[in-house]
């Protein structure tokens, strides 16, 4: 009988431990983050070397199989002060 007792205490423990991990990357804040790109990095044929992103300046870049309707990169601004380079490329 001790042995099970534990055991629901231990399922108890883990399932707040899993409910505070979960609660915790919930809250964090998602752009909290900089993106930097090395040396001869290449997306879709264009060129994205030595570029940072942060959230600030953001970049959403759009993949085609097949050529896409407005092809190239434009700068935009998002809304909230920042400027998102919004890119519609082809897959080579």
């Amino acid at each position: 009988m001790q042995s099970h007792r534990f055991i629901a205490v231990g399922k108890a423990l883990a399932a707040l431990a899993l409910s505070l991990v979960v609660l915790t990357a919930v809250f964090a804040p998602a752009t909290a983050g900089e993106v930097r790109f090395g040396k001869n990095v290449r997306i879709g044929g264009h060129d994205f070397s030595n570029q940072t992103y942060d959230s600030k300046h953001r970049a959403r870049i759009y993949l085609y199989n097949g050529k896409p309707r407005k092809e190239g990169c434009v700068w935009r601004k998002d809304g909230h002060g920042g400027r998102v380079k919004v890119c519609h490329l082809q897959r080579k």
